[in-house]
């Protein structure tokens, strides 16, 4: 007997899945009408494809077997975040120490700086101003809770 949304037992389903890999965490699971059903998955080391492709073939007969979608009707995709995604959790966090981000502050505030410390409630940006002999850096904690969103920055 299933006990639970199907969104509460595919999250538990997933996890089970992934327990036996210490360096995979699940992001984010959602179903949006249409049964379209999206699994985040992240690794400390970053998530390969054919890790990916190995949950979504279990997940995908798991959900098939459990009868949450009469008829087969739905779609799944597992995939990580990509990196233009905002960062949700603190293991985000701490796998992108060294990484440059951008910061928006729920007072609308946005700033750069490079990720150089992760605790359980804030991260420490390190913030560089001008150029040459007159570049100066200060270093910025900023607690979750003033953070809307925090995304890593691409440099090429």
């Amino acid at each position: 007997m299933i006990i639970g949304t199907p969104v509460e037992q595919i999250e538990k389903f997933v996890l089970q899945l992934i327990e036996k890999s210490e360096d995979i965490f699940l992001v984010g699971l959602k179903i949006t009408p249409g049964n379209q059903i999206t699994v985040l998955l992240d690794a400390d080391n970053g998530i390969t494809i054919e890790k990916c492709t190995i949950i979504n073939k279990a997940l995908y007969k798991y959900i098939e077997e459990s009868g949450f979608f009469p008829d087969g009707n739905f779609s799944l995709e597992v995939s990580s975040p990509g990196v233009d995604k905002p960062l949700k959790l603190l293991r985000q966090y701490k796998k992108n120490i060294g990484r440059k981000l951008e910061v928006e502050l729920k007072d609308g505030t946005k700033i750069e700086g490079t990720l150089t410390d992760v605790s359980e409630d804030g991260i420490t940006l390190e913030e560089k101003e001008g150029k040459g002999k007159k570049m100066t850096t200060k270093m910025t904690t900023i607690l979750f809770n003033q953070i809307k969103e925090a995304t890593v920055l691409i440099t090429f």
